[in-house]
């Protein structure tokens, strides 16, 4: 079926008058972009810019990705129908809407709903499915994506997003739908459950267990001072609850970006990968002089943060820095109480830094390294339940997302949140900064940078771009970057791995179009394509003995790689 078939169906569709305004409107170039293809539904769910075709977030596909998820579930049987489906929404525009039609389309096929009535946190979700012993969970967010988008994020029984069979299972569904403009609704809602309190209160006793040291927080909580900003979303209900059980009380919230706005209008991007996001919250606290900055996404899974320095001025740390100190305190403190299992081992994607493995490492905790996706984490944390091979104490991305305890089963930023105002009260005690305990570790350890840069690729050709160039690379076989020779060449497509001399192994981890190059002085390079964006990633990652040294290792193998790419 051509884009024009499918367009014409749309046009004689009975639409709601929003899209049916924005069809008249479009242009014939506009046309094929909103229907060449269905919305994907990739590694996160499904993600894109709102408005009307298939190729975009709108009731209709919201009702088409639930009908099959539907048949997924009736496939499944009467216990998952009756083990139902919990589902949360973020503050974006659409978002309560399209969660009320994903509870509609689940109710009219007799699946149990469990549905907050107002926006929550996308781990208060993951945790929710575990605690009701649900079938799956539906999160309607774009996480910290721009204005314009919205997304659906599914998730198993285990609390993690969707495995990858599943995930196949209601793109086949999807495919499988005849006319997605008949979709049934229930409008009585009669299988829909509105829950609130009971899961907030459930999901904070567990944040609670997230404390380390409370005699610490005892004698410096209270006069730690920092600022929070929940960028617009739904971390500040939760995220102050959180800091102030823990005993943390001396804050400031940043007000404008306390308003729930689907607009974002104090930012570009909702995003605290983006130090620009934080530039108002460090406004506050440089006339507040306070210690740190706090900042989570939309839907609370990414948390940010800037410490002060000693001229005053801040510094926005990186994803792989805060995880780094997080793993180093977690460790140190379980060491100091003789808690430290033997198998104890954290979990981390392949496109993170080496550095907080390095600081596992010299406690003698494993690090196993998992395809991008936290999904993949909660599955390595399941194995460890099964198997009992390895302890779970920590998790991460280096795109700012990170698990402290495995009661939700994907990134928490608000354990993070209460963890890392932990930290802050254990260096102010120590009469330090969190910059003098990140060069601690450096010195220990070795200077680690890391860098992603994206590629954009929009449009009809987007995707068979990206495909032509990860082919163009792994026929070029990559032997230098930079002064740097390529020891290893590690191709996760394959799940193989071949260095220097043409010795193979396997890989242990699921196919996936990610090529990674490991380098002689340790420093690494991996492309991949995104699975929910038109953008192709290229993540640099070095270690040198200082950091002026780490700086021009990374500004030389960026220009390197990103002359390969625009080549």
């Amino acid at each position: 079926m051509t884009y024009q078939d499918t367009l014409a169906r749309w046009q004689q569709a009975d639409l709601p008058a929003d899209l049916a305004a924005e069809l008249k409107q479009l242009s014939p170039a506009e046309q094929e972009d909103t229907f060449y293809q269905n919305l994907p539904f990739g590694t996160a769910g499904m993600r894109g810019q709102m408005g009307v075709g298939t190729n975009r977030i709108n009731v209709v596909m919201v009702a088409l990705v639930t009908e099959a998820l539907a048949a997924y579930i009736d496939q499944s049987g009467d216990a998952a129908k009756k083990a139902g489906v919990v589902i949360a929404f973020d503050s974006r525009h659409h978002s309560k809407e399209f969660a009320q039609v994903a509870s509609r389309v689940l109710s009219a096929h007799g699946i149990k709903v469990y549905r907050f009535s107002s926006l929550r946190p996308t781990p208060e979700l993951s945790f929710s499915v575990r605690h009701l012993k649900a079938f799956a969970g539906i999160m309607i967010t774009a996480s910290h994506n721009p204005k314009q988008d919205n997304g659906y994020k599914v998730y198993g029984a285990d609390g993690g997003q969707m495995v990858p069979e599943a995930v196949q299972a209601v793109i086949d569904g999807m495919a499988a739908v005849e006319n997605e403009f008949a979709i049934a609704q229930d409008e009585t809602e009669a299988n829909v459950q509105v829950v609130d309190d009971d899961l907030d209160n459930a999901y904070l006793a567990e944040v609670k267990t997230i404390s380390v040291d409370q005699d610490l927080i005892q004698k410096e909580g209270a006069d730690l001072k920092f600022v929070y900003t929940p960028l617009h979303g739904t971390g500040q209900y939760i995220g102050e609850k959180a800091l102030q059980q823990a005993g943390f009380t001396n804050y400031t919230i940043v007000k404008e970006q306390a308003e729930l706005d689907g607009d974002f209008p104090t930012v570009k991007k909702p995003n605290p990968e983006d130090p620009a996001a934080l530039s108002l919250a460090i406004e506050y606290a440089k006339k507040e002089e306070a210690d740190l900055v706090v900042a989570t996404d939309p839907d609370a899974d990414r948390m940010g943060a800037a410490v002060r320095l000693a001229d005053g001025s801040y510094q926005v740390l990186s994803g792989n820095q805060i995880a780094g100190l997080m793993v180093n305190y977690l460790l140190a403190a379980k060491k100091k109480n003789q808690t430290l299992p033997e198998n104890g081992a954290i979990v981390t994607s392949i496109v993170s830094s080496r550095f907080a493995s390095e600081i596992a490492k010299s406690y003698g905790v494993a690090t196993l390294d998992v395809l991008t996706g936290f999904k993949y984490i909660a599955a390595m944390i399941d194995r460890f339940e099964e198997k009992k091979d390895y302890t779970y104490l920590f998790g991460f991305e280096e795109s700012f997302g990170y698990l402290v305890k495995p009661f939700a089963h994907d990134k928490d930023a608000i354990q993070a949140l209460v963890l890392f105002a932990e930290m802050a009260a254990y260096y102010k005690e120590k009469g330090q900064s969190f910059a003098d305990g990140l060069k601690e570790l450096y010195e220990q350890h070795g200077y680690f940078e890391e860098k992603t840069v994206a590629f954009d690729f929009p449009g009809v050709n987007g995707h068979e771009e990206m495909a032509a160039l990860m082919t163009k690379f792994r026929n070029q076989k990559l032997e230098m970057v930079g002064d740097q020779l390529v020891l290893a060449t590690q191709d996760f497509a394959s799940q193989t791995q071949i260095d220097r001399a043409g010795a193979e192994k396997k890989l242990p981890q699921p196919k996936a179009n990610v090529l990674k190059y490991w380098l002689a002085d340790g420093s690494w390079i991996a492309l991949r394509p995104s699975g929910t964006e038109p953008k192709l990633k290229l993540y640099i990652g070095v270690v040198a003995d200082s950091q002026a040294e780490a700086d021009a290792k990374l500004q030389s193998f960026e220009a390197v790689m990103e002359e390969k790419i625009k080549a």
